[in-house]
């Protein structure tokens, strides 16, 4: 079979893609060429991305944070405006922090703090079995450990009241508005991974709930949000006893609650 890697192949692939609506058509064009070993391969990929399957699914990885991470079909892809939680995440973890990937799906966020901090004591739980096989592959490398269950009940004992950063892309979409959301994401990931109840709050109060008593005096939960929804974020951690404060990124669209243990908050510039 002919190996793809003339420039009038990668044209022929960004025009099948522009007729099919994709946006960044000569840039996925180039990566599917790059990620294909065979023509063959080359065109089973084109069909799917044409169908509507995610570009991270058929190629294997997302760039996150600057990095490659392992993303598979059936599992959440991080959005590029999540890496804003990583980064003020980074602005108050230490190296040797103790850091929990909540709902972690791929276990990107993880990952991704990992590596600014050079060092740490990783974890990364998910009720999905398939999210959990994917966030092993993305967080075991980096010396940590993957666990799957309900939230908090996924986590070993050991770690109760001894987690600095807690990082928390829980779902945040309302149910009647996934019907709304791009077919990429409702068609082809997990609806856990997208719904968060009739509100879109429902996971967040849960995770909320059981801050405290995993936050170590002066750990940290970060929530990735909405803008509309920051207000009603922002008080659900305060009703569970967090010293709460919004954080937004306008380029990105991005924005994050934090909430701070016992009172104990440190000063950063947003």
């Amino acid at each position: 079979m002919t190996r793809v890697s003339d420039v009038a192949t990668t044209a022929n692939v960004a025009t099948t893609l522009r007729a099919a609506g994709c946006v960044f058509a000569d840039d996925e064009a180039q990566l599917l060429v790059d990620a294909a070993r065979h023509v063959d391969e080359l065109n089973r990929m084109v069909s799917q991305r044409v169908s509507g399957l995610p570009l991270e699914h058929i190629v294997g990885w997302v760039e996150f944070s600057g990095k490659r991470m392992a993303v598979e079909p059936g599992v959440f892809v991080p959005r590029r405006r999540t890496e804003f939680l990583v980064r003020q995440a980074a602005m108050i973890a230490r190296p040797g922090a103790v850091v929990v990937d909540l709902c972690c799906g791929s276990g990107s966020l993880g990952a991704a703090l990992s590596d600014c901090l050079g060092r740490c004591e990783l974890h990364a739980a998910d009720i999905d079995p398939a999210a959990v096989r994917c966030a092993r592959r993305n967080v075991e490398p980096r010396g940590g450990n993957v666990h799957q269950g309900d939230l908090y009940t996924a986590l070993p004992l050991e770690l109760m009241g001894r987690v600095d950063v807690l990082l928390a892309n829980a779902p945040y979409v309302p149910t009647r508005s996934i019907g709304m959301m791009p077919p990429e994401a409702r068609l082809h990931e997990p609806l856990v991974a997208l719904d968060g109840g009739a509100d879109g709050l429902a996971v967040q109060r849960r995770v909320a709930q059981g801050a405290a008593q995993w936050l170590a005096p002066g750990g940290v939960l970060l929530v990735e949000t909405s803008l509309q929804q920051a207000g009603q974020t922002v008080r659900i951690l305060t009703t569970a006893g967090l010293l709460a404060a919004v954080a937004a990124d306008e380029e990105l669209g991005a924005t994050v609650v934090l909430g701070w243990n016992h009172g104990t908050r440190q000063t950063i510039s947003f």
